[in-house]
């Protein structure tokens, strides 16, 4: 009998200037554990005349998890930071009660051609950390754990699991793990899971009990722990989860909140201008109708 509860395609998504592909959330599934929000970015091959211009906007109630596999974004907030964000970094920023930032191509290649190629990633906060100050930090590829066993090279993005531990700042119990294969190999890591857990496949294909998958999916599981597969030679899959928060979430538009008076209150707040602003920034995304 399979473990897969449930299968998502990638649908696309306009994000002001720029197409996604829209994973998570999903009709019949909003969340796995903690992360409530998945966009698959590019890959987008831009000419000189092209660039990622997501101008200043707010978010409360969770943490972005940016992950690039191609391209540039300078990172800027309401807090002061300023930063270029490369392949295999984490940008990692905790919204709590309110924050504001702005997402672009760094003023070195925005008059040369570029790709760009991503995950922008929301995970919920906990009900008691909704409301607490924002942060903001940034971790080099160098200091993220990877390791290499039998044709597969881990990558523990976020979270703690498999005897390892992600320096990213984490709110509740979660794993993101990227697995590369070299060769055609069997992934058995399933009693390292726990929680809710689902596998998102970027490139190559999945075998698990007599199927075949293909990228641009996300196939949810009965019980993480029975996670056992087979990777294709030259695969990169993504298997995240965690914990679920007892209490569901409320997402509209960049806010995530286990009440709803806490969005409402952020919608007044961004119409009047009231959340922080970025520094050298004065546009900003309206609040949609």
């Amino acid at each position: 009998m399979s473990n897969i509860k449930l299968i998502i395609e990638e649908r696309s998504a306009n994000i002001g200037n720029f197409m996604v592909g829209r994973l998570l959330p999903f009709r019949e599934k909003r969340m796995v554990g903690p992360f409530a929000f998945i966009d698959h970015m590019g890959p987008a091959k831009m000419n000189a005349y092209e660039n990622l211009d997501v101008p200043p906007h707010p978010h409360i109630g969770l943490s972005t998890l940016t992950y690039l596999f191609e391209g540039s974004i300078t990172h800027k907030d309401s807090l002061g930071s300023d930063i270029e964000i490369k392949p295999g970094a984490v940008n990692w920023m905790t919204a709590g009660k309110g924050i504001t930032h702005s997402e672009r191509t760094p003023e070195y290649l925005r008059h040369s051609d570029k790709g760009l190629h991503g995950l922008q990633i929301w995970v919920a906060l906990p009900k008691h950390l909704e409301q607490m100050e924002p942060t903001f930090t940034h971790i080099e590829e160098t200091d993220i754990p990877t390791w290499n066993e039998d044709g597969l090279t881990y990558t523990l993005i976020a979270g703690e699991v498999l005897g390892k531990k992600s320096p990213v700042p984490v709110y509740s119990p979660l794993y993101m793990i990227e697995i590369k294969s070299s060769k055609r190999s069997t992934v058995s890591i399933g009693e390292a899971l726990f929680g809710e857990s689902a596998l998102y496949i970027l490139e190559g294909k999945v075998f698990n009990e007599g199927n075949s998958f293909e990228p641009k999916h996300i196939l949810i599981a009965k019980d993480s722990k029975l996670c056992t597969f087979e990777l294709e030679a030259g695969s990169t899959v993504y298997i995240f989860g965690g914990d679920a928060f007892p209490e569901e979430r409320y997402i509209y538009w960049n806010f995530v909140a286990s009440d709803l008076a806490l969005i409402e209150k952020a919608k007044t707040a961004w119409k009047e201008q009231h959340f922080p602003k970025v520094l050298g920034e004065t546009e900003f995304v309206p609040l949609p109708n």
